[in-house]
C-alpha cells in the first residue's frame, strides 16, 4: 500500500464509480484583451460636510496558471476633489482616496484600464509537503483567524482535521477541502451573514461565504490563504468534452475568490465555487487581504452630515467592458473521481488517496396498481427558490453608520445573473427531479420583462438520457401585458390546474415558450443548488440535440399536491 501511495499520479480528491463524479481535467489556453471601465455616479444627500471615495488600482499579477497585465490606467473625477492622495497598504494594494470638503450635488468618478489576461492549463507538478513547515514571517496574517474567517472555531478545526487526515502533500489537502466546500455549500444571494461559520452551519452562502469557509478550513491546518476581491465579466466561455459543450458564465459585477500559497509555486488562484488552481480570463483581480472586511476599499464611499439631515447620498455603479480580442481553446475530460458537483482544474502530478463515494439512489418506481391508490392531499413546493426578489441591481448598496453622523457605503456582491431566454436563436430548458409523486398545479419562473409584446407559457418535457425528450404538458398562457416593467425579478406563475397532470418520481424538463417579440430574462443561480450538474440545457432552434450544458441553474418553483 505504501508503494502505491508513493506513486506520482494525476492528483484527485476522491475516486468514485464512473458517472457520479464531476471532476474535469481541463487543458488549453484562454487569452483576452479587455478594456475595462467602472463608473460611479454619486448624488449627494443634504447637509453633507464631507464626502470621500476610494478606488483600489489593480496591479499586474503572475501565477502558474493565470496572469493579468494592466496598462493605460486612468482615474477621472468630476468635479475634481479638493483633496486627493495615493497610499499603499500593508497588503500591497495601491489606493486613491478622493475627498470633497465642499460637497457638490453630483460626483462622477471613472476608473478605466486595459487588461491582457491569460489562463494556461497544462500539467502542474508540485511537491509541497503537508503539513507545511518553515513558512516566512509575512505569511502569519494569512494563517490567522479573523471575524469572517474563523479558522480557530472548534467545528472548523474538527472538519479540516478530518478532511486532511493521513494526507502527505499540500495539493491533496487543498483539493480535499475545496471539494468538500464545492459539494456542501449551496449558492444563495444575499445570505444572512458572510462568515465561514455561517456557511458551515447553514450549508449556504454567496461568493464571500465560499471564500471565507475555504480559507478558514485551509488556515486551520496551516495553509496560507488570502482573499481576493475583483470583478467577473459576463462573457461566456466553453469547455469542449466528449459529450458536447459545457458553457460557463457569471454575472458582471463584484466577486470574491482566494489565492493559496504553495512554497514551490507561489500564490495560486482558486474559486471555491467550481475552479481549482486557476481562474478564467473573465476574472479581473483588484484587491487582496485577510477577509472581506479588510478588502472593502475599492469603491468605498464615506461621508459625514449634520444631525437632522433628511437624505443620504445615492450611488449608481456601472461596469462597462469591451473585449478587443478573445480566444478560448479548452478541452475537458471527465474523470472517474472527484466531487459530485462540478470542479474544473488542470492535471496535477502529486500523491493522492482515493475515497469512495456512494452513488445516489435511483428514483422510486411505483407499480401501476398502486398508482390508482395514491391520494394527493399534502401541499408540495419544490425548486431552486432562493433569489434576490425585486432588487434594483442598479442601486444595490446599503448604508452603515460608523459613528454619530458618519456613514459609509461599501461595495457588495449582489450581482444580476440572468439569461435572455426569448431569443429566437437559442432554446433553454431546466431539469426538475422529483422524488415522490406530484399533482402539478403551477410552475413559477423568476423573470423580468424588459419590453416587447406577446404571450408566455411553460412546456414540460419527458427526460431522455439527461436531456429534454418528448413534450408532455403545456401551461395556460400569460399575456406579457400582465408583467410589470419595474426593476427586479419576480415569480411569474404558469397555471397547470386545468389538467392537473400527475408526475411520477423521476426527471422532467421545463422550458419557457413564447410568441410575439417578448424581451424576457430568466434569473439563474451560480452552481447547481438543487439539480444535477447537466440539469440546465440549451440548443439552437434548428438543432435536435440538446448537447449544450450550462454551469448554472435557473430559478424555478413547482407547487401542487403530493402523497403522505
Amino acid at each position: 500500500m505504501r508503494k502505491i501511495l508513493s506513486l506520482m499520479l494525476l492528483a484527485a480528491m476522491v475516486a468514485v464509480k464512473p458517472g457520479f463524479a464531476e471532476n474535469f481535467i481541463v487543458k488549453g489556453d484562454m487569452s483576452s484583451t479587455i478594456h475595462y471601465e467602472l463608473q460611479h455616479q454619486i448624488t449627494a444627500g443634504d447637509a453633507m460636510n464631507k464626502l470621500s471615495l476610494s478606488f483600489v488600482l489593480p496591479k499586474s499579477f503572475e501565477s502558474p496558471t493565470y496572469s493579468q497585465q494592466i496598462s493605460n490606467l486612468q482615474v477621472s473625477l468630476s468635479p475634481d476633489a479638493q483633496e486627493k492622495t495615493t497610499v499603499m497598504d500593508n497588503r500591497g494594494n495601491r489606493r486613491i482616496l478622493a475627498t470633497w470638503t465642499n460637497v457638490p450635488d453630483r460626483v462622477s468618478a471613472v476608473i478605466s484600464f486595459d487588461a491582457v489576461n491569460h489562463t494556461g492549463l497544462k500539467l502542474i507538478e508540485t511537491d509541497s509537503p503537508f503539513p507545511l513547515t518553515g513558512l516566512a514571517y509575512e505569511m502569519a496574517d494569512y494563517l490567522s483567524a479573523t471575524e469572517q474567517v474563523q479558522s480557530n472555531h472548534p467545528d472548523i478545526r474538527k472538519l479540516s482535521a478530518q478532511l486532511t487526515r493521513d494526507v502527505k502533500t499540500e495539493f491533496d489537502a487543498v483539493q480535499r477541502i475545496i471539494s468538500w466546500v464545492v459539494d456542501n455549500v449551496r449558492y444563495v444571494s444575499p445570505p444572512e451573514r458572510y462568515d465561514a461559520v455561517y456557511a458551515l452551519e447553514s450549508g449556504k452562502g454567496n461568493c464571500q461565504n465560499f471564500s471565507h469557509l475555504a480559507a478558514a478550513l485551509l488556515r486551520s491546518v496551516g495553509i496560507p490563504v488570502r482573499i481576493v476581491n475583483g470583478v467577473t465579466l459576463n462573457q461566456p466561455f466553453d469547455v469542449k468534452w466528449e459529450k458536447g459543450t459545457l458553457t460557463f458564465k457569471m454575472g458582471q459585477g463584484r466577486h470574491s475568490w482566494i489565492e493559496v500559497w504553495f512554497p514551490d509555486k507561489g500564490w495560486v488562484p482558486y474559486d471555491p465555487q467550481n475552479m481549482q488552481l486557476f481562474v478564467s480570463t473573465r476574472f479581473v483581480r483588484i484587491e487582496v487581504g485577510v477577509d472581506n472586511n479588510e478588502t472593502k476599499n475599492d469603491g468605498l464611499v464615506r461621508w459625514s452630515q449634520m444631525a437632522g439631515a433628511r437624505t443620504k447620498p445615492r450611488l449608481q455603479e456601472s461596469i462597462d467592458v469591451r473585449f478587443a480580442s478573445d480566444s478560448v481553446k479548452f478541452q475537458g475530460n471527465r474523470q472517474s473521481y472527484g466531487p459530485k458537483n462540478l470542479l474544473l482544474g488542470p492535471g496535477v502530478k502529486a500523491e493522492f488517496k482515493k475515497i469512495a463515494m456512494t452513488p445516489p439512489p435511483p428514483p422510486v418506481v411505483i407499480p401501476e396498481e398502486q398508482k390508482k391508490l395514491l391520494r394527493f392531499i399534502v401541499p408540495f413546493v419544490y425548486g431552486n427558490i432562493d433569489f434576490p426578489e425585486n432588487i434594483d441591481f442598479a442601486f444595490p448598496r446599503s448604508t452603515t453608520s460608523s459613528s454619530a453622523n458618519n456613514y459609509e457605503m461599501s461595495r457588495n456582491f449582489l450581482v444580476e445573473t440572468a439569461e435572455y431566454v426569448t431569443t429566437k436563436a437559442t432554446q433553454y430548458a431546466q431539469v426538475v427531479v422529483l422524488k415522490k409523486p406530484v399533482k402539478l398545479q403551477k410552475v413559477a419562473l423568476a423573470l423580468h420583462k424588459f419590453g416587447g409584446e406577446g404571450w408566455l407559457w411553460v412546456d414540460v418535457f419527458k427526460d431522455d438520457q439527461d436531456k429534454p425528450g418528448v413534450p408532455l404538458y403545456t401551461s395556460d398562457m400569460v399575456n406579457l401585458d400582465h408583467l410589470s416593467l419595474k426593476p427586479g425579478y419576480r415569480w411569474v406563475n404558469f397555471n397547470f390546474k386545468k389538467d392537473s397532470p400527475v408526475l411520477m418520481p423521476g426527471s422532467y424538463w421545463i422550458a419557457l415558450g413564447f410568441s410575439g417579440d417578448p424581451i424576457i430574462n430568466w434569473f439563474y443561480t451560480y452552481g447547481k443548488p438543487v439539480g444535477p450538474v447537466y440539469g440546465t440545457r440549451y440548443k439552437g432552434v434548428f438543432e435536435d440535440d440538446w448537447s449544450g450544458a450550462l454551469s448554472y441553474e435557473f430559478n424555478y418553483r413547482l407547487t401542487g399536491l403530493t402523497v403522505k
